[in-house]
Protein backbone atom coordinates (compact mmCIF):
# COMPACT_ATOMS: atom_id res chain seq x y z
CA UNK A 1 0.00 0.00 0.00
CA UNK A 2 2.85 2.21 1.04
CA UNK A 3 4.81 1.48 -2.67
CA UNK A 4 0.84 2.70 -4.18
CA UNK A 5 0.83 5.92 -2.28
CA UNK A 6 4.85 6.59 -3.61
CA UNK A 7 3.80 6.00 -6.93
CA UNK A 8 0.45 8.09 -7.32
CA UNK A 9 2.40 10.23 -5.63
CA UNK A 10 4.93 10.76 -7.97
CA UNK A 11 2.58 10.79 -11.06
CA UNK A 12 0.92 13.63 -9.57
CA UNK A 13 4.37 15.84 -9.34
CA UNK A 14 4.85 15.07 -13.20
CA UNK A 15 1.57 16.17 -14.11
CA UNK A 16 0.82 19.29 -11.77
CA UNK A 17 3.29 21.94 -11.66
CA UNK A 18 4.95 22.72 -8.18
CA UNK A 19 4.14 26.69 -6.86
CA UNK A 20 6.94 27.82 -7.82
CA UNK A 21 6.24 27.10 -11.68
CA UNK A 22 3.09 29.04 -11.49
CA UNK A 23 4.56 31.98 -10.29
CA UNK A 24 7.16 31.34 -12.88
CA UNK A 25 4.67 31.46 -15.91
CA UNK A 26 2.60 34.01 -14.37
CA UNK A 27 5.89 36.21 -14.76
CA UNK A 28 6.61 35.79 -17.88
CA UNK A 29 3.18 36.03 -19.44
CA UNK A 30 2.21 39.25 -17.86
CA UNK A 31 5.09 40.98 -18.75
CA UNK A 32 4.24 40.57 -22.55
CA UNK A 33 0.24 41.67 -22.04
CA UNK A 34 1.36 44.43 -20.15
CA UNK A 35 3.84 45.72 -22.58
CA UNK A 36 1.27 45.40 -25.16
CA UNK A 37 -0.77 47.87 -23.40
CA UNK A 38 1.34 50.17 -22.37
CA UNK A 39 2.61 50.54 -25.94
CA UNK A 40 -0.70 50.88 -27.32
CA UNK A 41 -1.95 53.08 -24.64
CA UNK A 42 1.36 55.13 -25.59
CA UNK A 43 0.44 55.64 -29.24
CA UNK A 44 -3.50 56.38 -28.40
CA UNK A 45 -1.81 59.23 -26.57
CA UNK A 46 0.23 60.64 -28.95
CA UNK A 47 -2.26 60.86 -31.22
CA UNK A 48 -4.46 62.83 -29.40
CA UNK A 49 -1.87 64.97 -29.22
CA UNK A 50 -1.90 64.89 -32.73
CA UNK A 51 1.77 63.53 -32.75
CA UNK A 52 1.43 60.93 -35.56
CA UNK A 53 4.92 61.01 -35.89
CA UNK A 54 5.61 59.05 -32.62
CA UNK A 55 2.25 57.01 -32.50
CA UNK A 56 3.47 55.13 -35.61
CA UNK A 57 6.56 54.19 -34.35
CA UNK A 58 4.31 52.51 -31.09
CA UNK A 59 1.86 51.10 -33.61
CA UNK A 60 4.37 49.44 -35.91
CA UNK A 61 5.90 48.43 -32.48
CA UNK A 62 2.63 46.73 -31.32
CA UNK A 63 2.38 44.98 -34.32
CA UNK A 64 4.89 43.07 -33.37
CA UNK A 65 4.07 42.00 -30.33
CA UNK A 66 0.17 41.40 -31.29
CA UNK A 67 -0.99 41.09 -34.60
CA UNK A 68 -4.98 41.27 -34.63
CA UNK A 69 -7.14 43.57 -36.20
CA UNK A 70 -7.68 45.59 -33.12
CA UNK A 71 -4.32 46.75 -33.26
CA UNK A 72 -4.95 46.83 -37.45
CA UNK A 73 -7.10 49.50 -37.61
CA UNK A 74 -5.00 51.86 -34.99
CA UNK A 75 -1.80 51.34 -37.04
CA UNK A 76 -4.15 52.41 -40.32
CA UNK A 77 -6.21 55.33 -38.80
CA UNK A 78 -2.76 56.48 -38.12
CA UNK A 79 -1.11 55.71 -41.74
CA UNK A 80 -4.69 57.68 -42.92
CA UNK A 81 -3.98 61.22 -40.60
CA UNK A 82 -1.00 60.88 -42.23
CA UNK A 83 -2.42 60.78 -45.98
CA UNK A 84 -0.34 57.43 -46.48
CA UNK A 85 -3.46 55.53 -47.88
CA UNK A 86 -2.09 52.92 -49.28
CA UNK A 87 -1.02 51.68 -46.51
CA UNK A 88 -4.27 52.26 -44.51
CA UNK A 89 -6.17 50.30 -47.54
CA UNK A 90 -4.01 47.63 -47.23
CA UNK A 91 -3.98 47.28 -43.59
CA UNK A 92 -8.04 47.71 -43.11
CA UNK A 93 -9.19 45.68 -46.42
CA UNK A 94 -8.06 42.07 -45.28
CA UNK A 95 -9.96 42.58 -42.06
CA UNK A 96 -13.54 40.86 -41.98
CA UNK A 97 -16.17 43.81 -42.51
CA UNK A 98 -18.69 42.86 -39.65
CA UNK A 99 -15.05 43.43 -37.45
CA UNK A 100 -14.33 47.04 -39.02
CA UNK A 101 -15.33 50.12 -36.94
CA UNK A 102 -17.72 52.88 -38.73
CA UNK A 103 -14.55 54.95 -38.82
CA UNK A 104 -12.02 52.17 -40.34
CA UNK A 105 -14.89 51.26 -42.51
CA UNK A 106 -14.92 54.96 -43.87
CA UNK A 107 -11.33 55.44 -43.94
CA UNK A 108 -10.58 51.96 -46.18
CA UNK A 109 -13.77 53.83 -48.82
CA UNK A 110 -12.15 56.97 -48.59
CA UNK A 111 -8.37 55.39 -48.66
CA UNK A 112 -9.24 54.57 -52.33
CA UNK A 113 -11.16 57.99 -53.16
CA UNK A 114 -8.35 59.99 -51.81
CA UNK A 115 -5.95 57.62 -54.51
CA UNK A 116 -8.76 58.43 -57.02
CA UNK A 117 -9.26 54.45 -57.87
CA UNK A 118 -12.94 55.48 -58.59
CA UNK A 119 -13.71 51.27 -58.76
CA UNK A 120 -12.31 50.08 -55.59
CA UNK A 121 -14.27 53.66 -53.73
CA UNK A 122 -17.77 52.40 -55.18
CA UNK A 123 -17.10 49.07 -54.30
CA UNK A 124 -16.04 50.25 -50.67
CA UNK A 125 -18.50 52.70 -50.34
CA UNK A 126 -21.39 50.15 -51.30
CA UNK A 127 -20.63 47.85 -48.85
CA UNK A 128 -20.55 50.58 -46.15
CA UNK A 129 -23.73 52.16 -47.43
CA UNK A 130 -25.44 48.70 -47.28
CA UNK A 131 -24.19 48.86 -43.36
CA UNK A 132 -25.15 52.40 -42.59
CA UNK A 133 -27.47 53.45 -45.29
CA UNK A 134 -27.58 57.04 -43.23
CA UNK A 135 -24.05 58.14 -43.71
CA UNK A 136 -24.66 60.93 -45.98
CA UNK A 137 -21.19 61.67 -46.77
CA UNK A 138 -20.64 58.52 -48.14
CA UNK A 139 -24.29 58.63 -49.68
CA UNK A 140 -23.33 61.18 -51.49
CA UNK A 141 -19.93 60.50 -52.83
CA UNK A 142 -21.06 57.06 -53.40
CA UNK A 143 -23.60 59.05 -55.81
CA UNK A 144 -21.59 61.10 -57.69
CA UNK A 145 -19.19 58.60 -57.98
CA UNK A 146 -20.98 56.21 -59.37
CA UNK A 147 -21.72 59.35 -62.12
CA UNK A 148 -18.35 60.20 -62.86
CA UNK A 149 -18.19 56.15 -63.92
CA UNK A 150 -20.41 56.37 -66.31
CA UNK A 151 -23.70 55.35 -63.80
CA UNK A 152 -25.80 58.22 -63.13
CA UNK A 153 -28.86 56.69 -62.91
CA UNK A 154 -27.72 53.97 -60.45
CA UNK A 155 -25.59 56.67 -58.80
CA UNK A 156 -29.00 58.63 -58.74
CA UNK A 157 -31.29 55.84 -57.13
CA UNK A 158 -28.69 55.82 -53.45
CA UNK A 159 -29.24 59.70 -53.85
CA UNK A 160 -32.81 59.73 -54.12
CA UNK A 161 -33.66 56.93 -51.55
CA UNK A 162 -31.30 58.81 -49.09
CA UNK A 163 -33.44 61.73 -49.95
CA UNK A 164 -36.77 60.03 -49.20
CA UNK A 165 -35.51 60.35 -45.52
CA UNK A 166 -33.94 63.39 -45.18
CA UNK A 167 -33.97 66.09 -47.63
CA UNK A 168 -32.16 68.66 -45.85
CA UNK A 169 -28.35 67.33 -46.14
CA UNK A 170 -26.99 69.51 -48.46
CA UNK A 171 -23.63 67.11 -49.60
CA UNK A 172 -26.26 64.49 -50.51
CA UNK A 173 -28.39 66.87 -52.38
CA UNK A 174 -25.00 68.64 -53.92
CA UNK A 175 -24.03 65.10 -55.53
CA UNK A 176 -27.88 64.72 -56.88
CA UNK A 177 -27.54 68.17 -58.86
CA UNK A 178 -23.88 67.18 -59.68
CA UNK A 179 -25.28 63.51 -60.93
CA UNK A 180 -28.07 65.12 -63.19
CA UNK A 181 -25.85 67.09 -64.68
CA UNK A 182 -23.11 65.19 -65.76
CA UNK A 183 -26.35 63.27 -66.78
CA UNK A 184 -27.30 65.71 -68.97
CA UNK A 185 -29.99 66.61 -67.87
CA UNK A 186 -29.93 70.72 -67.13
CA UNK A 187 -33.77 71.26 -66.14
CA UNK A 188 -33.92 69.22 -63.34
CA UNK A 189 -30.32 69.69 -62.21
CA UNK A 190 -31.58 73.84 -62.28
CA UNK A 191 -34.06 73.01 -60.08
CA UNK A 192 -31.89 71.00 -57.27
CA UNK A 193 -29.43 73.95 -57.81
CA UNK A 194 -31.51 76.44 -57.00
CA UNK A 195 -32.98 73.99 -53.73
CA UNK A 196 -29.28 74.36 -53.38
CA UNK A 197 -29.21 77.88 -53.31
CA UNK A 198 -32.43 78.17 -51.29
CA UNK A 199 -30.76 76.24 -48.32
CA UNK A 200 -27.83 78.63 -48.13
CA UNK A 201 -25.35 76.92 -50.31
CA UNK A 202 -23.93 79.39 -52.10
CA UNK A 203 -20.22 77.41 -53.29
CA UNK A 204 -18.53 78.46 -56.02
CA UNK A 205 -19.69 74.82 -57.94
CA UNK A 206 -23.01 75.46 -57.13
CA UNK A 207 -23.22 78.94 -58.55
CA UNK A 208 -21.43 77.63 -61.32
CA UNK A 209 -22.68 74.41 -62.50
CA UNK A 210 -26.70 76.29 -62.17
CA UNK A 211 -25.16 78.82 -64.07
CA UNK A 212 -24.06 76.24 -66.69
CA UNK A 213 -26.91 74.68 -66.82
CA UNK A 214 -29.41 77.71 -67.96
CA UNK A 215 -26.57 78.38 -70.33
CA UNK A 216 -27.56 74.68 -71.63
CA UNK A 217 -31.24 75.32 -71.95
CA UNK A 218 -30.51 78.95 -72.93
CA UNK A 219 -32.40 80.65 -70.23
CA UNK A 220 -29.45 83.46 -70.51
CA UNK A 221 -30.52 86.02 -68.03
CA UNK A 222 -30.19 83.32 -65.29
CA UNK A 223 -27.00 81.99 -66.62
CA UNK A 224 -25.80 85.55 -66.83
CA UNK A 225 -26.63 85.74 -62.92
CA UNK A 226 -24.88 82.64 -61.86
CA UNK A 227 -22.11 82.77 -63.55
CA UNK A 228 -21.36 86.56 -62.56
CA UNK A 229 -21.88 85.18 -58.70
CA UNK A 230 -19.97 82.36 -59.17
CA UNK A 231 -16.94 84.62 -61.23
CA UNK A 232 -16.82 86.99 -58.16
CA UNK A 233 -16.56 83.97 -56.09
CA UNK A 234 -13.61 82.59 -57.29
CA UNK A 235 -12.09 85.75 -56.64
CA UNK A 236 -12.32 86.50 -60.29
CA UNK A 237 -9.90 84.02 -60.78
CA UNK A 238 -11.15 80.73 -62.73
CA UNK A 239 -10.60 81.07 -66.40
CA UNK A 240 -13.64 78.80 -67.59
CA UNK A 241 -16.15 80.65 -65.68
CA UNK A 242 -14.84 83.87 -67.01
CA UNK A 243 -14.55 82.20 -70.76
CA UNK A 244 -18.70 81.09 -70.38
CA UNK A 245 -19.77 84.93 -68.72
CA UNK A 246 -17.87 86.39 -71.90
CA UNK A 247 -20.33 83.89 -74.13
CA UNK A 248 -23.15 84.96 -72.42
CA UNK A 249 -22.83 88.06 -72.53
CA UNK A 250 -22.20 88.18 -75.99
CA UNK A 251 -25.23 86.09 -76.59
CA UNK A 252 -26.85 88.87 -74.78
CA UNK A 253 -25.69 91.28 -77.41
CA UNK A 254 -23.54 93.04 -74.21
CA UNK A 255 -20.24 92.79 -76.37
CA UNK A 256 -18.39 95.24 -74.55
CA UNK A 257 -18.71 93.67 -71.02
CA UNK A 258 -18.36 89.90 -72.51
CA UNK A 259 -15.08 91.44 -74.04
CA UNK A 260 -13.73 92.32 -70.54
CA UNK A 261 -14.69 88.36 -69.36
CA UNK A 262 -12.94 86.69 -72.64
CA UNK A 263 -9.68 88.97 -72.08
CA UNK A 264 -9.52 87.96 -68.32
CA UNK A 265 -9.67 84.25 -69.65
CA UNK A 266 -7.76 84.87 -72.12
CA UNK A 267 -4.83 85.79 -69.65
CA UNK A 268 -5.50 83.35 -67.26
CA UNK A 269 -5.03 80.50 -70.42
CA UNK A 270 -2.61 81.70 -73.02
CA UNK A 271 -0.88 78.11 -72.44
CA UNK A 272 -3.88 76.04 -73.22
CA UNK A 273 -4.14 75.84 -76.91
CA UNK A 274 -7.50 74.13 -77.18
CA UNK A 275 -9.06 77.30 -75.12
CA UNK A 276 -7.25 80.01 -76.70
CA UNK A 277 -9.16 78.58 -79.92
CA UNK A 278 -12.34 79.08 -78.34
CA UNK A 279 -11.24 82.64 -76.47
CA UNK A 280 -9.64 84.02 -79.71
CA UNK A 281 -12.63 83.06 -81.67
CA UNK A 282 -15.23 84.53 -79.47
CA UNK A 283 -13.36 87.76 -79.46
CA UNK A 284 -12.88 88.46 -82.75
CA UNK A 285 -16.77 87.56 -83.37
CA UNK A 286 -17.14 90.37 -80.14
CA UNK A 287 -15.31 93.06 -81.81
CA UNK A 288 -16.78 92.75 -85.28
CA UNK A 289 -20.32 93.08 -83.93
CA UNK A 290 -19.27 96.21 -82.05
CA UNK A 291 -17.24 97.47 -85.44
CA UNK A 292 -13.76 97.18 -83.82
CA UNK A 293 -13.27 96.25 -86.91
CA UNK A 294 -9.34 96.45 -86.45
CA UNK A 295 -9.42 94.72 -82.95
CA UNK A 296 -11.58 92.60 -84.81
CA UNK A 297 -8.82 91.22 -87.03
CA UNK A 298 -5.93 91.03 -84.83
CA UNK A 299 -8.17 88.53 -82.64
CA UNK A 300 -8.67 86.25 -85.24
CA UNK A 301 -5.51 86.43 -86.49
CA UNK A 302 -4.41 85.32 -82.76
CA UNK A 303 -6.94 82.43 -83.52
CA UNK A 304 -5.14 81.25 -86.30
CA UNK A 305 -2.11 80.89 -84.81
CA UNK A 306 -3.76 78.28 -82.56
CA UNK A 307 -6.15 77.00 -85.52
CA UNK A 308 -4.50 77.43 -88.63
CA UNK A 309 -6.98 74.81 -91.03
CA UNK A 310 -9.87 77.55 -89.58
CA UNK A 311 -11.30 78.49 -93.30
CA UNK A 312 -14.10 80.59 -92.43
CA UNK A 313 -11.61 83.17 -90.14
CA UNK A 314 -9.34 83.99 -93.46
CA UNK A 315 -12.72 84.52 -94.92
CA UNK A 316 -13.21 86.56 -92.00
CA UNK A 317 -10.56 88.80 -91.57
CA UNK A 318 -10.42 89.44 -95.89
CA UNK A 319 -13.89 90.38 -95.52
CA UNK A 320 -13.14 92.92 -92.93
CA UNK A 321 -10.25 94.28 -94.93
CA UNK A 322 -12.10 94.72 -98.05
CA UNK A 323 -15.51 96.37 -96.24
CA UNK A 324 -14.43 97.91 -93.42
CA UNK A 325 -10.71 98.90 -93.24
CA UNK A 326 -10.22 99.69 -96.98
CA UNK A 327 -7.35 97.39 -97.12
CA UNK A 328 -7.58 95.48 -100.86
CA UNK A 329 -4.57 93.96 -100.80
CA UNK A 330 -4.70 92.28 -97.22
CA UNK A 331 -8.47 91.25 -98.38
CA UNK A 332 -6.81 89.39 -101.74
CA UNK A 333 -4.39 87.54 -99.48
CA UNK A 334 -6.56 86.74 -96.59
CA UNK A 335 -8.40 85.40 -99.65
CA UNK A 336 -6.34 83.53 -101.43
CA UNK A 337 -5.27 81.82 -97.84
CA UNK A 338 -8.70 81.26 -97.76
CA UNK A 339 -8.99 79.31 -101.24
CA UNK A 340 -5.70 76.86 -100.19
CA UNK A 341 -7.50 75.80 -96.77
CA UNK A 342 -10.74 75.76 -98.57
CA UNK A 343 -9.79 73.07 -101.26
CA UNK A 344 -8.01 70.60 -98.22
CA UNK A 345 -11.62 70.70 -97.09
CA UNK A 346 -12.53 66.72 -97.21
CA UNK A 347 -16.38 68.03 -97.55
CA UNK A 348 -17.58 71.03 -98.94
CA UNK A 349 -20.81 72.10 -97.74
CA UNK A 350 -23.17 74.41 -99.86
CA UNK A 351 -22.17 77.34 -97.63
CA UNK A 352 -18.53 76.50 -98.46
CA UNK A 353 -19.24 76.46 -101.88
CA UNK A 354 -21.06 80.05 -102.09
CA UNK A 355 -17.66 81.29 -100.06
CA UNK A 356 -15.45 79.38 -102.59
CA UNK A 357 -17.50 80.84 -105.64
CA UNK A 358 -17.20 84.46 -104.14
CA UNK A 359 -13.99 84.27 -103.47
CA UNK A 360 -13.13 83.58 -107.07
CA UNK A 361 -14.89 86.02 -108.46
CA UNK A 362 -13.39 88.91 -106.52
CA UNK A 363 -9.89 87.67 -107.43
CA UNK A 364 -10.25 87.23 -111.07
CA UNK A 365 -11.93 90.71 -111.11
CA UNK A 366 -9.82 94.37 -110.97
CA UNK A 367 -12.61 95.89 -108.98
CA UNK A 368 -13.48 95.52 -105.62
CA UNK A 369 -15.11 92.13 -106.19
CA UNK A 370 -19.19 91.02 -105.19
CA UNK A 371 -21.21 93.84 -103.81
CA UNK A 372 -22.11 91.61 -100.99
CA UNK A 373 -20.12 91.35 -97.59
CA UNK A 374 -18.70 87.70 -97.50
CA UNK A 375 -19.38 87.12 -93.88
Amino acid sequence: MKIVKTIVALALLTVLPVRGEISTRKKILEPVVDSLQLVLQAGDSCMQQYNTFEALTYYQQAMQMADNHHVHMKLADCYYKRANYRQSAELLKNIPEDSLTHESFRQLALSYKKQDDLDSYIYWATQLVARYPMDGEIVAGLTLALAQNNQPEKGLTYGMNYSLKDMHNILVNRAIADAMFLKRDFTAASIWYEGLMEQGDSTFNTLYSAGMCYSQIEDLNRAYKYLQLAFFKSGMQHFGCAYRLGIVCNDLHSYDEGLSYLEIALEAQKPDTAVMKAITLSQGEAYYMTKQYEKAVEAWKRHLEYNPGSVATYYNIANAYHYFLNDQQQSRAYLEKFLQAARKEEKITPKLQDMIETAETYLRTTKSGSSRKHK
